[in-house]
């Protein structure tokens, strides 16, 4: 064996170790690679399971009603006379405003139910002849709610004692105890909120939770027979107060 087929051989030799090397790295660095994409997709796919599972949530309204009856009556009167003279306009809403008096007395409301509010005076002029208007408003303000249904009823008397009343005055009735049922109202609510997301978790095979969040309706406060008053009707004393919650649930 001479000296150039000892260097060839050592050549091939080398040759063929390089070759063995870069292929047991390369499939080395593959194998790594395509464990790590297995893992990361495994762990991604826990990840995104995992996440699925904390967004399941179903979101639910909640109904309260409850029917009350008023506790504040409140009655602007309101009156006029008209007259070429404006001393003739004024006697006259001076006597209306002693036949109300007498009629609120009558139906046994203290005087300090009843308090003036506002007048004032206008005029007009046609053909040269003036006009003079008195107009006269009296307010009752009363937590007799029986006692201020009777004095509605009756309200045609004051017709009879010759008081016109002008448009616009009706008896209003008003709910002030609103803050003393919330809190019952509200958790009213969110037990129907809550039954109503029982019922469809046992649809789909889930358990109601607990609250993720919620949001509280306005309070309405309506008549509950659906009087709404205006000119000739008075409002009712019987009220019906309602919210709507909504409410959203975590199913497990």
């Amino acid at each position: 064996m001479n000296a150039e087929t000892t260097q060839a051989e050592i050549e091939r030799t080398t040759s063929h170790s390089l070759l063995a090397s870069t292929t047991a790295r390369w499939f080395g660095t593959a194998a790594i690679a395509s464990i790590g994409l297995v893992l990361g997709g495994y762990l991604l796919g826990d990840g995104l399971l995992r996440a699925k599972e904390a967004e399941r949530s179903v979101t639910v309204r909640g109904l309260s009603e409850r029917n009350v009856t008023a506790d504040l009556a409140t009655w602007t009167i309101s009156y006029s006379a008209s007259s070429q003279n404006l001393g003739e306009a004024q006697a006259k809403v001076r006597r209306d405003t002693e036949a109300i008096e007498a009629f609120f007395k009558g139906l046994g409301f203290p005087e300090d139910a009843l308090q003036p509010t506002g007048a004032n005076v206008s005029s007009r002029t046609n053909r040269g002849l003036t006009t003079y208007t008195v107009r006269q408003r009296l307010a009752l303000r009363t937590n007799e709610i029986e006692r201020a249904q009777r004095a509605v009823a009756q309200q045609f008397d004051l017709v009879g004692r010759g008081v016109f009343l002008e448009e616009g005055s009706g008896m209003s009735y008003t709910f002030t105890g609103l803050n003393d049922i919330k809190p019952e109202m509200v958790a009213e609510a969110t037990r129907d909120a809550r039954s109503s997301a029982q019922q469809f978790a046992e649809d789909s095979g889930a358990k109601v939770g607990a609250i993720k969040d919620a949001t509280q309706g306005y309070f309405s406060i309506e008549a509950r027979d659906g009087d709404g008053g205006g000119w000739g009707v008075s409002d009712s004393p019987y009220k019906k107060v309602r919210v709507v919650t909504t409410v959203n649930f975590s199913l497990d």
